[in-house]
Order: C-alpha cells, then structure tokens, then sequence
C-alpha cells in the first residue's frame, strides 16, 4: 500500500505552529476533519482514546497519531511539520516535530496495521527524515513522503 492511497497532496501542514501534544491534536483533528468532512470532535476523542494505551510517539522526533472512525470510508493521512517540536510522551523522551496522523474505519483491520507499518518505514530512514526537517515546502514535503513509497515497493 503506497502512502499515496492514504495522503494527498492537500493533506500536508509545512510549518505547524503548536504548544502542546493536546494542542497538537486538537489542530491536527480540525484539519482532518475540514478535509474528510467527518467531525473534529469524533477525530480528536478517537486520538485521545488511542493515546490513552501509550504514546504514539515512537522516539527521534516522530509520532504517529492514529484512530479508527466509523463514519469514515477510507484510510485518511495527514502530515504536520512543526515550527517547534512539543513534548508528546515519546518513548524515548524526546519531543516531537515530525507527525503522521492516520485515521482508519473501525473495520480496517489488517489495512491499517499495513498503513502504520509503511508510514514507520518511512521515517526511519534517516535521509528522508533528515529532508523533511528541512523542508518547508508542501508539495515537497509529499514528494519526499511519497517518494520512498515507490523506491521502497521497487
């Protein structure tokens, strides 16, 4: 599953400006929800209900927020480059700049455990990760993301 089935070019925050991992989400479910048309409100409860098992922070400055939705149709991204990271309770303890939101249906099962694992991929690799920080770009900021996508499945 390439990350283009889940991300799209209008998907991606360049320069995300937020205090706090609660504000983080909070900006994050309103994007979401303006760009799928489901509710903030139901975005946000299902990413707090998801934090409340542990943090999706997964160390070197990444989270990967994630929820499951009924209302939803498809697996839906969102990217968020931050200004200045926040603390997010990642497990290693660093605070976080880069995040990949992912909202699922309830039903996706094995589609969102294969989405989650392609996103990790791609911010584990150093180079892209690195890219990303630098980048202030949107449709590069897709690019990079989208890029290792086709590189990986090649």
């Amino acid at each position: 599953m390439p990350l283009t089935d889940v991300l799209t070019p209008n998907a991606i925050l360049p320069a995300m400006k937020a205090v706090s991992k609660k504000q983080l989400l909070q900006e994050l479910s309103a994007f979401a929800a303006e760009l799928s048309g489901l509710s903030e409100r139901d975005v946000f409860d299902a990413l707090l209900q998801r934090e409340r098992l542990g943090s999706t922070g997964i160390g070197n400055g990444i989270a990967i927020p994630h929820g499951k939705l009924p209302k939803i149709g498809r697996l839906f991204g969102v990217f968020a480059r931050l200004e200045k990271p926040v603390d997010f309770e990642s497990l290693d303890g660093e605070p976080v700049d880069l995040v990949f939101l992912l909202l699922a249906p309830e039903g996706a099962g094995a589609d969102h455990l294969k989405a989650l694992s392609r996103i990790a991929r791609a911010l584990r690799d150093p180079a892209i990760v690195y890219k990303l920080r630098k980048s202030r770009d949107s449709s590069a900021l897709y690019s990079l993301l989208t890029q290792e996508q086709t590189a990986t499945a090649a």
